[in-house]
């Protein structure tokens, strides 16, 4: 068989690779989306999907870590093949934890609606840093699609927007705590929607990361902004 042949059956698996990240990036990305109608309309068959998908979720990150493996048992990449491998495989586990997000807002909600507790809290700020959430998550597979470190670095400092939501918004629900002690339950479940969001932008921000360390081969995890700017700019 020639160097050729091989070297097409290997961009063939990739491309493979590839189709399956993006389809599970596209299942969860729909998932977010229909966990946020809920804050305006709560319907228990956006729950009962969310679940099902989480489930599909977790038979996807298997299946694509188990092709990522056998690619790299059969064909020992190296350089940047291998990193975008072992990328891949990281991005598949940061997916899967949204999912887990998602759900966990799904099920926030589905008790704050049994519970039929009522707040003055206005919950179009949590909407709107679930938005913020979905539409970084949705550059993050976009940049890694295109391999764009400078839309990747673009992304990380936008996360830092939904940090600061998130700070803003436990310091609203303390004071609602203290000022109507009846609502801390249904407050502490918005508190944990409100992680949950956060948290999705977390896992954006690991699969940008991860495009950096393909194209420029250096881990920029932890870097401060400034440095990680350094980095890219970087030969």
């Amino acid at each position: 068989m020639t160097d050729k042949h091989l070297s097409s059956q290997f961009d063939t698996a990739l491309n493979l690779l590839s189709t399956q990240l993006f389809e599970m990036g596209g299942l969860v990305e729909s998932q977010i989306s229909s966990v946020l109608s809920l804050l305006s309309s709560f319907d228990e068959t956006v729950v009962f999907y969310v679940r099902d998908s989480e489930k599909r979720l977790n038979q996807m990150e298997v299946a694509i870590d188990d092709e990522v493996n056998n690619i790299i048992a059969r064909r020992q990449p190296t350089a940047r093949d291998l990193r975008l491998l072992m990328a891949t495989s990281k991005c598949v586990t940061n997916l899967e934890r949204a999912g887990d997000e998602a759900w966990k807002i799904a099920k926030r909600l589905q008790r704050i609606e049994e519970a039929g507790v009522t707040t003055a809290m206005q919950v179009a700020e949590l909407r709107s840093s679930g938005e913020m959430a979905l539409t970084i998550l949705h550059r993050a597979l976009d940049a890694f699609a295109r391999m764009d470190v400078l839309a990747a670095a673009q992304i990380m400092r936008d996360d830092l927007a939904i940090d600061n939501e998130f700070r803003l918004f436990v310091q609203r629900l303390v004071a609602d705590m203290n000022a109507a002690p009846g609502t801390i339950s249904p407050c502490l479940d918005y508190l944990f929607v409100a992680k949950a969001i956060e948290r999705i932008g977390d896992h954006a921000t690991n699969i940008a990361e991860f495009v950096i360390y393909i194209v420029k081969g250096r881990d920029v995890r932890h870097l401060p902004l400034d440095r990680l700017e350094e980095e890219i700019l970087r030969s």
